[in-house]
């Protein structure tokens, strides 16, 4: 039949393969952080022919990988081995320096690409939406870890610890770690990826007290244990804990899951009883303090005569409603807290890219259903953009697998309708190139990394961070 085929066909004709380009799934992942790199994993292994383009507007892939785990965390970014693996299968692009809606639109994405998946985390803070926030001094946790971590936009902001006392309004993770980055001794930091320039600042810093503030009880803190045991054994750091506000814990406990069990026994643990000979020897020696302030919630940072931070009001708080649900309500009652440093820790938000997406302003997430945006056909969503600001890069795994595994199925069922043609990445890049966009490959990130571990390698680190885009992109092409 294949040679009558050949007769029959015109002179000069070529036979097409069975599998041509406009049949070959073109699929672009906006954002490199793990939701973005979890999902393109996940098309890559499931679908035989599918090719992933992911755009990222950094010169340098891995978000928060990067620019959001703790630097003395470093086993943490290991997960960064695994995206190289998956970023260097030859149906994956890496584009960097793009960023999606400014250099490129959503829409001429979707005209591009039969599928476009949306994984670019949530970037922006929740502010406090009192007076004296914007203070001096008064910073979100966001930038704070973007300025020590090295994320070119934080790099240089203006971060003052010439005080002996900060506070940090939250108690979750993130609380957590930028209270430990302060209070840690600098011959341990030294040997983390913490630019050269913030490790300067952080060995010049008379903090000497930080304390967490929350707006109800220890019962409902947001840290996790792993976070808090690092506090409690922290150098140089002992724990300043009010017993009566843990007693009631004792009662609590018996009844809860695992997780939570553990974490409170060894919160109360921490508070009402004596350490061990080696921790109490450790803390009777130790410079540093951290507290826990519960049921508070703040309503002014206040400023002294030259304008700087001088303390935050605090309203106290009562809770109401059913058990495990309780809400924090202010009452009159008030009190000061001295500090020179305000760090706001109650959130990220998500943004919507393009004002065509459906947009959840109360979860601050694009709605949709198993990673399928609502009413929109062939575009999709993963990690915190898709669930909020919640969990840790497993929860995020998670989500990028279940989006990555939508993607794959709505191919093979027809409800993306692969038979219409599409350039992908070819069509973006001649947007681009009339925008005089220039886009970073994997293989010029790998350049920029090389650069930062042989420059780390030099220090005793990991990698001493570029921070500056314009230095990025010159050592990346």
């Amino acid at each position: 039949m294949l040679g009558a085929s050949r007769m029959l066909m015109p002179r000069g004709a070529v036979l097409v393969h069975s599998v041509c380009m406009s049949t070959v799934p073109q699929v672009c992942v906006v954002g490199s952080g793990p939701a973005g790199f979890y999902t393109a994993q996940q098309i890559l292994k499931s679908h035989a022919s599918a090719q992933v383009d992911m755009y990222e507007k950094l010169p340098t892939p891995f978000g928060l990988v990067r620019y959001g785990v703790a630097p003395d965390h470093q086993e943490v970014k290991n997960c960064i081995h695994t995206f190289t693996q998956t970023a260097l299968q030859d149906r994956f692009t890496f584009l960097g320096n793009v960023e999606v809606g400014c250099d490129v639109t959503l829409d001429q994405l979707r005209e591009a690409y039969h599928s476009v998946v949306l994984a670019y985390g949530a970037a922006e803070d929740r502010p406090l939406g009192i007076p004296g926030e914007m203070l001096p001094n008064v910073l979100s946790a966001r930038c704070f870890v973007g300025w020590y971590n090295g994320l070119p936009e934080d790099a240089n902001i203006n971060v003052n610890l010439d005080t002996d006392s900060a506070v940090v309004v939250g108690q979750g993770n993130v609380a957590i770690d930028v209270a430990r980055i302060l209070l840690t001794s600098i011959d341990i930091l030294k040997k983390t990826d913490i630019p050269e320039s913030v490790l300067a600042s952080l060995a010049e810093s008379r903090v000497k007290r930080v304390t967490l503030v929350g707006r109800r009880g220890p019962e409902h803190v947001a840290f996790t244990i792993k976070e808090l045991r690092e506090m409690v054994n922290l150098a140089g750091c002992r724990p300043s804990l009010q017993p009566s506000d843990y007693q009631h814990l004792r009662h609590l406990i018996p009844n809860l899951p695992r997780p939570r069990k553990r974490l409170l026994e060894l919160l109360a643990k921490t508070a009402l009883e004596e350490p061990n000979p080696k921790l109490a020897a450790s803390y009777a020696s130790a410079v540093r303090q951290w507290s826990l302030q519960f049921l508070r919630s703040p309503v002014e940072v206040l400023a002294s005569e030259d304008g700087s931070v001088s303390g935050l009001k605090l309203a106290k708080n009562k809770l109401e409603g059913k058990k495990g649900q309780e809400r924090a309500i202010t009452t009159e009652d008030k009190e000061i807290l001295e500090c020179g440093l305000v760090l706001r820790s109650i959130g990220y938000r998500g943004h919507a890219v393009d004002a065509s997406l459906p947009f959840d302003p109360h979860t601050a997430t694009i709605p949709n259903k198993e990673g399928r945006v609502t009413g929109n056909p062939g575009l999709y969503v993963s990690g915190w953009i898709a669930t909020g600001p919640v969990g840790v890069i497993l929860s995020t795994m998670t989500s990028g697998f279940t989006t990555g595994k939508a993607v794959v199925a709505d191919i093979q069922t027809t409800a993306v309708d692969i038979n219409q043609h599409k350039e992908g990445k070819t069509a973006i890049q001649r947007v681009l190139a009339e925008k005089g966009v220039r886009i970073v490959s994997f293989k010029q990130w790998q350049q920029l990394d090389q650069h930062e571990m042989l420059a780390g390698a030099k220090l005793g680190k990991p990698r001493e961070k570029v921070t500056n885009l314009h230095r990025m992109m010159e050592l990346s092409q």
